[in-house]
């Protein structure tokens, strides 16, 4: 096999819209660039889909639905297992891809190609596993079924900053349901999901059962999509508010939805915690995709009696971390995603300043090529700052302490969203108590990492509702149909 280089990989990528199992040009014939974040320069361009291309590809997903409604099961399990062993065999094919389009750096990138494919392994096992049950009416007259049916088509709407996984996470499921897709993935980060559309070709998924566009143009694409009654699910990740203008998209259908939104994160240090385990913690919580996650730790509350230590060993393993472009050896923080996110960050930052904090490492933009930040880690960070109440999205950990027990929880729940929270106690009482105090869908005890594909992923309040992996995940694709038999 030739070596891989950045150029063969990028050659190597479809560049078109995928739809009914065939590559295409848009409709108009206009590509979108794809960007480097760590250099600002074009990688390549790829199609951009018109509202043509959108209808098209509903079209397809639509004529394919019944047939592959009626694959057996196990088939639709081989497919998925196929899938999640030739994209582990690729991994540093997807690797490489991830790193250049997104910017994280490819030890991160390695791990997503690893947490992705296990999307497909799991829901391979969950294919064959679909149920109902059959019981006898209270009088003895009837007899009662239910039986679980794909929901239809679907259209899932994925975010840049984990191009493989928030794709493998929806695709997984809709495959293993019977469910047919069409994908529209985020702009910046493209070439993953055309990489694994050509995959997922290879190891024989029907022609319209997966379709990708990619556009520039979200809402005139997918709003049309959304309102079309041959559409039956909506599945997106990404913010709160383009989150709530999709639900309100998808009453006109009454279309079944999952909706994965923002997080903002706490992450409690109580004073009986293993200080050196949290700080081990916290660099997963917060430096994972350089802080470019909804389940990053976006505010740190440490207990007074352990908030020197912690934030010291907290600020040196931050200050030791290497910045630079992702296919760079040794580097272990690459870029952000774009110009706009460095600015909503240093925004973020000059708040919590001018409002009484204080940096204890970091605190700037890297000027030159490309859109870098230190890894920063803030002290004193007041009640008031605008980062205890919204999303970061970068290396930034901001540190308030706390006194009791019951103020530390009334300081995590103080948000609208409910995402993750995490926590660190040696006390398992503790652990258990505020697990249940704290308003999440998830929380990770003395761990800084929850995401697992074995594990519904989800949360509460304005974090969105529905949940991705799972026993519970595929029930997201499943509807229940009872049929009731006379004697």
């Amino acid at each position: 096999m030739p070596a891989l280089t950045q150029k063969s990989l990028i050659d190597s990528v479809p560049k078109g819209l995928f739809i009914g199992g065939a590559w295409r040009d848009s409709a108009d014939g206009t590509t979108i660039a794809v960007e480097d974040p760590a250099t600002g320069r074009t990688l390549t361009e790829v199609a951009d889909a018109t509202v043509a291309d959108g209808r098209a590809a509903l079209d397809a997903a639509a004529a394919a639905q019944s047939s592959w409604a009626a694959t057996p099961p196990r088939d639709r399990s081989e497919i998925l297992r196929a899938a999640y062993e030739r994209i582990t065999e690729r991994t540093e094919e997807f690797a490489l891809c991830m790193t250049l389009e997104m910017g994280k750096p490819l030890a991160e990138s390695r791990g997503e190609v690893a947490y992705g494919s296990e999307f497909f392994r799991w829901f391979a096992e969950e294919a064959v596993r679909i149920s109902g049950r059959w019981s006898t009416a209270p009088n003895g007259a009837t007899r009662l079924m239910t039986m679980k049916q794909p929901v239809g088509p679907v259209l899932m709407i994925t975010p840049w900053n984990f191009p493989l996984a928030m794709g493998t996470r929806k695709i997984g499921p809709a495959i293993a349901a019977g469910c047919t897709m069409v994908v529209k993935p985020a702009t910046q980060t493209p070439l993953t999901m055309l990489l694994l559309a050509e995959l997922l070709t290879e190891v024989g998924l029907p022609a319209g059962v997966l379709n990708v566009i990619t556009t520039s143009h979200t809402q005139d694409i997918c709003e049309p999509l959304i309102r079309d009654p041959r559409l039956r699910k909506l599945t997106f990740t990404g913010s709160t508010p383009i989150g709530k203008m999709l639900v309100e998209q998808s009453a006109e259908q009454l279309l079944r939805l999952s909706m994965e939104l923002g997080g903002n994160a706490p992450f409690l240090v109580f004073g009986d915690a293993d200080v050196d385990k949290a700080v081990t913690g916290a660099m997963l919580a917060k430096m994972r995709n350089i802080g470019e996650a909804c389940t990053a730790a976006n505010r740190f509350y440490v207990h007074e009696s352990v908030a020197a230590e912690f934030s010291q060993k907290f600020a040196a393993r931050m200050a030791a971390m290497t910045m630079g472009k992702g296919t760079k050896k040794g580097v272990t923080v690459g870029p952000l995603i774009d110009a706009k996110a460095v600015a909503k960050v240093t925004e973020l930052l000059d708040d919590a300043l001018a409002k009484g904090a204080r940096v204890v490492t970091g605190g700037e933009a890297q000027k030159g090529a490309g859109y870098f930040f230190q890894p920063t880690v803030l002290a004193d960070v007041p009640k008031n700052a605008r980062m205890q109440k919204e999303e970061i999205f970068g290396p930034v950990a901001p540190i308030t302490t706390f006194r009791t027990d019951a103020e530390a929880i009334s300081m995590a729940n103080d948000t609208e969203f409910g995402l993750v929270a995490y926590l660190f106690t040696e006390n398992l009482s503790r652990a258990v108590r505020v697990s249940e105090a704290l308003e999440y869908g998830m929380v990770g005890v003395n761990q800084g990492i929850v995401s697992n594909p074995a594990a519904p992923f989800g949360g509460v309040k304005h974090s969105g509702y529905g949940r991705e992996g799972g026993a519970e995940g595929i029930e997201e694709y499943l509807e229940t149909k009872y049929v009731g038999i006379a004697l």
